[in-house]
């Protein structure tokens, strides 16, 4: 240190210290305002660029909540067919087994008047049969017994009595 001290100049000093003040004035004239507004404008861009970041991270909330109620909406209306869906199936079951009912009814209806039929046939030709073997019958007895007015008087009488009981 002794050294720097020793070789001090005070002309080479004050050279230096006005060479210093020229470079800043030209600095200051010359580069102070460029360099300013080259810092403003990068300042400004960087804050252009976290406006758009902030305005891009609200749209982007905002599309997801979007979504999010498209995507409710979506699912309201998926329900609301699969229970429009369910109750048109449920009414078509149900008219199925109406129909299929109403179908079996009448078919055991037909069988009902079918099978009447077929006894009210059957019932007439036993009817019909008893009552030829009743002439038959009555036929030959009368012939054994119409030969004798006493005999011919009590089976008179005794169909009366057959008739009234019927």
């Amino acid at each position: 240190m002794d050294q720097l001290l020793n070789d001090f100049s005070p002309g080479l000093f004050f050279m230096q210290a006005i060479i210093f003040l020229v470079l800043l004035l030209l600095l200051a004239k010359f580069a102070w305002k460029p360099i300013l507004q080259s810092l403003k404008i990068r300042e400004e861009s960087i804050q252009d660029a976290l406006d758009s970041a902030e305005k891009a991270k609200e749209e982007m909330a905002q599309l997801k909540a979007e979504n999010e109620k498209l995507l409710d909406e979506a699912r309201q209306e998926r329900e609301k067919i699969l229970k429009d869906a369910r109750e048109v199936a449920a009414s078509i079951k149900a008219d199925a087994e109406e129909d299929a009912g109403k179908q079996t009814a009448k078919m055991i209806d037909d069988a009902r008047q079918a099978i009447n039929t077929e006894k009210q046939a059957a019932l007439a030709e036993v009817k019909t049969q008893v009552a030829e073997l009743s002439l038959q019958i009555t036929e030959k007895l009368l012939r054994k017994k119409l030969d004798d007015e006493k005999a011919q008087k009590e089976l008179i009488e005794e169909f009366v009595k057959d008739i009234n009981l019927n």
